[in-house]
This record gives C-alpha cells, sequence and structure tokens, in this order.
C-alpha cells in the first residue's frame, strides 16, 4: 500500500508513567514472505526488514520459520506411501537447491547484516547438510559473530518426509547482554518435555518461530509464557498464493482450484507476550509487518496508566483510511512511511515481570518436585555412523 507521506507525526506520543532511564530492550517480530525458490532474493528482503527495524531502534529481531529456504506450504512432494513421483522429486530438488549450508556464504552475510545493524538476529532457515534437510533457527549477536543454531526436533506430519530430525545437541539457550534467548520452531512448542529442558538452561526471551496462522496458537504461546515465567516472541509469515511459483511449477495440493493470486494461505497472527501472560503487541493478521515491544527484563514494578489512542490516515492514492484503535492492555501504533518495506506496528508495555511471575510459579525452581518427576536431556549429538578407527586414534592421543 502506498502511504502518502505528512509533516505531521506519524505516531502519539504517550505519557506511559515510565522511567526513561530503565535499561530496555526493543524486540521486533517479523511477518513477512519468504520469495520461494530464490533464496538471494529472499536474503536482500531479510536485509530491508532487518535495516527497517534497527531504524525504529530494534536490538532483536526475530524471523519466521523457514523464512530462508522457503516453508513448502501446500506440496505434497509427489509422495504417497509406496510411491514418489518424478515431478515430486524434481520438487524437492529445487527445494534442495534453495537451502543454506551452515556454516556457509549465507550465514556469512547474515552475519554481517546483524553486525552492520548492531542487532540480535533469530532467523528461520532451511539448512542443508549433505542431501538431508533441517528446519533450523539461527543465532546470532550484534557484533555479527555466528552464535549457534537449533534444529527443529520433531517436523510435523509431512515436514518428516523433506525434513531431518534435530538432536539433544542443538537446543541452545544463549546468555546475552540482552538476556538468555533461545528458540523452539512450531508444533514442537506444543513438547512440555522440550520446554522443560529449554527453562531449566534459564530462557528469559522465548522465540517461536511458526507456520501456524491459528487463533489457537496465541493459546500455546500464552501458556508457554505463563509456564516458564519467560518473554515470548512469535514469528509468522504472511503470505499470499502469489508468493508461491504459479501452477504447473507449484501447486497447491488439494485446494489449488479455489484459490486466487490474492488468496492468503498464511495468515500471520506474530504475537509478543509478557511473562504474565499479557500480549504486548499483536497478534496481526493484516498483512506484512513488523510487531514490536519493549522488553525490560530488569525494570521494577511500575504502576502503567494506559491511554486511548486513535491515530488515522488517509491514502489519497487509493482512497482508502487505516485506523488502529488498541485494546485497552496494550496501545500499538502504526508507523506510515513513504516507500518503507512494510507497516510497523510498536507498543510501549510496563514489562518487569520476569521476578514476579518466577515468584508465583518457577516450573524448574519452587515449583518443581524431581524426586517425584524428573527429566535427562541427552545433549550429544546423535550420529548415524561412528568409525572405530577415529575413536581409537582419539583415545591414543590421551596417552
Amino acid at each position: 500500500m502506498a502511504i502518502v507521506a505528512s509533516d505531521a507525526p506519524l505516531f502519539a506520543e504517550v505519557d506511559m508513567g515510565a522511567d526513561s532511564s530503565a535499561p530496555t530492550v526493543r524486540a521486533t517480530v517479523v511477518q513477512a514472505s519468504t520469495i520461494f525458490y530464490d533464496t538471494p532474493a529472499t536474503l536482500d528482503k531479510a536485509e530491508r526488514l532487518l535495516a527497517e527495524a534497527a531504524g525504529y531502534g530494534s536490538q532483536l529481531v526475530v524471523f519466521p520459520e523457514a523464512f530462508i529456504g522457503g516453508y513448502p506450504r501446500g506440496s505434497n512432494f509427489g509422495v504417497t506411501i509406496g510411491n514418489r513421483t518424478a515431478k515430486g522429486k524434481e520438487e524437492f530438488r529445487k527445494y534442495h537447491a534453495s537451502a543454506i549450508d551452515v556454516p556457509g556464504p549465507e550465514v556469512e552475510r547474515l552475519a554481517a547484516m546483524a553486525g552492520k545493524y548492531k542487532v540480535y538476529l533469530v532467523m528461520g532457515v532451511i539448512e542443508r547438510d549433505g542431501y538431508t534437510l533441517y528446519c533450523t533457527v539461527l543465532f546470532f549477536d550484534s557484533q555479527g559473530h555466528f552464535l549457534g543454531k537449533h534444529r527443529k526436533i520433531m517436523p510435523t506430519a509431512l515436514e518428516r518426509i523433506i525434513w531431518g530430525f534435530g538432536d539433544g545437541s542443538t537446543i541452545p539457550v544463549f546468555e546475552t547482554p540482552i538476556g538468555k534467548i533461545g528458540a523452539a520452531i512450531c508444533w514442537e512448542n506444543r513438547m512440555p518435555l522440550l520446554r522443560t529442558a529449554m527453562y531449566a538452561k534459564g530462557i528469559e526471551i522465548y522465540c517461536a518461530p511458526t507456520a501456524d496462522s491459528r487463533e489457537v496458537w496465541q493459546a500455546s504461546m500464552t501458556h508457554i509464557a505463563l509456564e516458564g515465567g519467560c518473554f515470548v516472541l512469535s514469528a509468522n509469515q504472511f503470505c499470499r498464493r502469489k508468493d508461491y511459483p504459479p501452477p504447473p511449477e507449484y501447486e497447491f495440493s488439494g485446494t489449488e482450484q479455489d484459490l486466487t493470486p490474492d488468496s492468503i494461505v498464511c495468515a500471520g497472527g506474530s504475537v509478543i507476550i509478557s511473562p504474565s501472560g499479557s500480549v504486548l503487541a499483536g497478534p496481526n493478521y493484516d498483512g506484512e509487518a513488523l510487531i514490536s515491544a519493549d522488553l525490560d527484563i530488569l525494570q521494577v514494578f511500575q504502576q502503567i496508566v494506559w491511554h486511548p489512542v486513535t491515530i488515522r490516515k488517509t491514502d489519497t492514492t487509493m482512497n482508502t483510511q487505516l485506523e488502529i484503535i488498541p485494546s485497552v492492555s496494550h496501545v500499538a501504533v502504526l508507523f506510515l512511511e513513504q516507500n518503507s518495506v512494510s507497516d510497523h506496528y510498536q507498543c510501549w508495555p510496563d514489562l518487569g515481570e520476569i521476578a514476579r511471575a518466577k515468584f508465583d510459579f518457577d516450573v524448574v525452581g519452587h515449583y518443581s518436585r524431581p524426586e517425584v518427576l524428573s527429566l535427562v536431556v541427552r545433549d550429544h549429538p546423535a550420529t548415524p555412523v561412528t568409525f572405530t578407527s577415529a575413536s581409537a586414534k582419539t583415545e591414543g592421543s590421551h596417552k
């Protein structure tokens, strides 16, 4: 949508009653579509979005599941029980070609982007390891260093025919100056033992890249925030049929005949939730957007007085009007800029809640019963082939 710029302020300044000197972390979840089968163009788009988020002061930016490499929504890769078609195999070849090696040149570029814009970056990718693909999240610090990765440990349903299974060696929680950051991808967020492992590592900023845009997803995100006493940042793509290649190159199995180029095939729903379960920003189902909130992990309790705000902006080129009327629980602001990459929704809530939430419920602390229930995490790499000669050489080197 083209937006007509004006000299008037683009957002309303609201007195939130907060101490402006309190340390905060501005976090953004990106809601945008992959450019399917075109990884270089998707990287270019990622940089534009990252630059825009950094321009709004974001220090942490989270992208959706499989943003680099693409989420193959609607495809069945020609698979039926006992048969795989030649067309499906060719689809997998193209999908494999769109994936990235970790480490590799695309990882180096993402690291450089994080360093250039001075942000912590959490990026969903399709990782290529030989001829096996993994749905992976990559982590980068604001100095441009690659911190590590998380591989999805349980792909959902038909995802299992195209993605391998991660193991316990890639369930990291990184301690950073802005908080302890980790991620779980889409429906593995519904795995209570995986969540428990992350809680035990002290996660504070829980990233949940996803492909699930159903409203019920919001209940899972709220539950995790309450259960873990952590901030939850869920990023999903917003996609229309035209964001994928046209048929017959790419077909949405069983629904293609019902779709137009503008049909929404993934409606987003990206959201940021506080440790008390309050929605801080989102969920957004309107289109591509940057959705942000200021996280203050250390801030002491303060009373916030919310002011109702209505922002209206008319686009004379399209004779349409945009209107944002926030709920009583948060203030949402739509930044309108000429030639901006996307709409930007942002809010400034009270977020000093981790300690207060843990006082009520610490799932791996005072609310646990390890003498009754305990968890063992096998966090070593699980390799399919081990060579005894390599083991013998390792043992000999220690003699």
